[in-house]
């Protein structure tokens, strides 16, 4: 795998002779979904590494929601970032000159999927969409593809009387800003239910392998005996890792390098990255990501 990073990264190389030296900081930006000191700390180490591997100071950018991220990147403020899938297609119907998808997570059973989860307070005595009747239901960010584009798009299928319209079917349908504020919605009782994404692998009590319920177990945020799955989505390609076009080649290729290395090289500051355990991360195209184009292009008709 690390073979084919290099020569595909060679070719990008070939076509640009511009150097690491051309530029005098690198900017990384972290997608929101957990509050910024603990994204901060999460990826400390990535950024530590990169200002190593290039020479120059990195500053981290932890804005407070996705579309931060995202105008970060077709404004050239940020230079890195791991977004979702549906983050990464609003940057791309904006400009598809802006970013390059390069690498992208892979779990621990080689695949390179996730989940929106829908979940609710086990005393709640919620345990299926037909019981959030009445009930508010809490979204993460309109930017997030497990947080709000895939369930606006599937919940509503799952049932005939189902609407995303507040005070319709759900009593309230609310935003909460991040994954991280809906499952502290949700076990506080602020809301009735939320959803949020996982890898789907592993157990329900630890959050699954990876995802935003892992992180907040792992944080003391949440103890998942206290929370019932209620909904899941059908599979979500995992959201890439992009960087722009714009940089000079070989600094692309070197942070690209250096991530698809992290597993192996560090795997507790790959963990952070990750958001849980997974297996590694590995190359991935503009191909991958055409359907959720498409599902946000037809959302916005």
């Amino acid at each position: 795998m690390k073979k084919l990073i290099a020569a595909a990264l060679a070719t990008t190389a070939l076509t640009g002779a511009a150097s690491a030296q051309e530029i005098t900081e690198f900017r990384l930006g972290i997608l929101g979904g957990e509050n910024a000191q603990d994204r901060m700390a999460s990826n400390q180490c990535y950024a530590d590494k990169i200002a190593d591997a290039l020479g120059v100071p990195v500053r981290v950018f932890t804005p407070a929601d996705y579309n931060g991220i995202i105008q970060g990147l077709l404004g050239g403020t940020i230079d890195l970032a791991w977004m979702g899938a549906s983050g990464y297609a609003a940057t791309y119907i904006a400009d598809p000159e802006a970013v390059e998808p390069v690498l992208v997570k892979q779990n621990l059973d080689g695949s390179i999927g996730y989940y929106s989860v829908g979940f609710a307070r086990k005393d709640s005595g919620i345990t299926s969409l037909a019981d959030m009747k009445g009930k508010t239901f809490g979204f993460g960010d309109p930017n997030s593809t497990s947080g709000y584009l895939i369930p606006s798009i599937e919940i509503p299928k799952a049932g005939e009387e189902i609407t995303m319209e507040p005070g319709d079917y759900f009593k309230d349908v609310v935003f909460t800003g991040g994954h991280e504020q809906t499952i502290v919605a949700v076990a506080n009782g602020d809301v009735d239910g939320g959803v949020t994404w996982a890898d789907g692998l592993g157990d329900w009590e630890d959050g699954y392998n990876s995802g935003a319920l892992r992180k907040a177990v792992d944080g003391g945020l949440v103890d998942m005996n206290d929370m019932v799955q209620i909904w899941q989505s059908n599979i979500i390609p995992e959201g890439p890792m992009v960087v722009r076009k714009a940089l000079p080649a070989d600094v692309r290729e070197t942070v690209t390098q250096l991530t698809a290395d992290l597993w192996e090289n560090d795997a507790d500051c790959a963990y952070g990255v990750a958001s849980g355990d997974a297996k590694d991360f590995i190359p991935v195209t503009h191909e991958t990501y055409e359907s959720v184009v498409a599902a946000r292009l037809s959302q916005s008709n």
